[in-house]
């Protein structure tokens, strides 16, 4: 840790562990089971919550980041991050972007104030400002070959469960309905929805399920 007077108020010392080359801001709250490696910068009021692996990276004034893994990635400032998310690199979070549960971001850009709440993957992306993804949505950025992008314009609402195909484009204020595959791109304003009619069979089951 670089030698400077705004010292993190570390709650475990036994269990935290920082690198030379880290530099931290003012106020900075450590909990215990974080490490920390070299080349990160932590900016005033963070706090880290327990289990946090950070190297490389750069934490805005004001985040809190709670059970994650965050490599070579800049997180702006009041951004809330975890549990169980992780931050591959190449990923740049603008101000207030939520990134919640078991969610993995991956060389994007996330807009302000725009949430990845939960069991979501966003890969080779830029989401715009005020966006919401759902639980389950999936960006598909790679079909076996190669690596393609997708672009969320500002203010969209992407729905649970939806597979968003590369290369396509979401423009502005789009609302993508849950459970839809999207393969080609929407002008400002589109509602989409693209799901199979469900077949019934009535009284078939008994085909499939054991008798207990």
């Amino acid at each position: 840790m670089k030698d400077n007077s705004n010292l993190p108020i570390i709650k475990d010392k036994k269990s935290v562990f920082i690198e030379d080359g880290c530099t931290f801001g003012k106020n900075v709250i450590i909990y215990p089971n974080n490490t920390i490696e070299k080349g990160t910068v932590i900016g005033d009021n963070v706090t880290l919550l327990p289990g946090n692996f950070i190297s490389g990276s750069h934490v805005g004034k004001g985040a809190k980041i709670f059970n994650s893994v965050i490599e070579n990635s800049k997180v702006g400032e009041g951004c809330l991050i975890g549990p169980y998310s992780h931050l591959r690199p190449k990923t740049t979070l603008a101000s207030n972007v939520k990134i919640g549960n078991f969610c993995e971001i991956k060389n994007s850009f996330i807009g302000e104030n725009s949430k990845v709440s939960h069991l979501a993957y966003v890969g080779d992306s830029v989401v715009g400002k005020n966006c919401n993804i759902g639980c389950g949505a999936i960006f598909v950025n790679y079909n076996g070959k190669s690596k393609s992008n997708i672009n969320i314009g500002d203010n969209c609402f992407i729905g649970s469960n939806v597979n968003l195909i590369a290369p396509v484009s979401v423009a502005n204020k789009s609302y993508i309905c849950a459970g839809t595959t999207l393969t080609d791109s929407t002008k400002e304003e589109d509602f989409v929805i693209g799901r199979v009619k469900p077949t019934v069979k009535p009284n078939y089951s008994a085909k499939y399920i054991k008798e207990r």
